[in-house]
């Protein structure tokens, strides 16, 4: 039987939430990986300018990412094990098990270049 898609039953805001920070996570400038856990912490959150931002080579637009402002996103983030040591709204870190979910939504929502 194949596995289960969103086995977690994350809802479609913490799902293009955790899409975005996977992609933070892959930003040199935005996240530093902590090679005792094997999670990354995300420090630089970004602010949409416009419509959107800028998370690498790719944009997402600002309504895709209201989770990346909302604490209940993060805290059931955090309760699902996808994340950790979340400072709301500075940083967050994602664990292994959140580098690695996947999500099925980033294609949908971060535009542009691929990583």
């Amino acid at each position: 039987m194949p596995p289960k898609k969103n086995p977690l039953n994350l809802n479609p805001l913490q799902l293009r939430t955790l899409a975005i920070l996977q992609e933070l996570s892959r930003d040199s400038n935005a996240a530093q990986r902590d090679e005792t856990t094997g999670g990354v912490r995300i420090t630089g959150i970004p602010t949409p300018h416009g419509n959107h931002f800028h998370v690498g080579a790719r944009t997402v637009m600002a309504a895709d990412a209201s989770g990346l402002r909302n604490e209940a996103v993060w805290v059931a983030l955090t309760r699902k094990g996808l994340a950790a040591g979340g400072i709301f709204p500075f940083s967050i870190a994602l664990t292994p098990s959140g580098l690695g979910y996947d999500t099925g939504v980033a294609d949908s929502i971060l535009h542009g270049g691929h990583s």
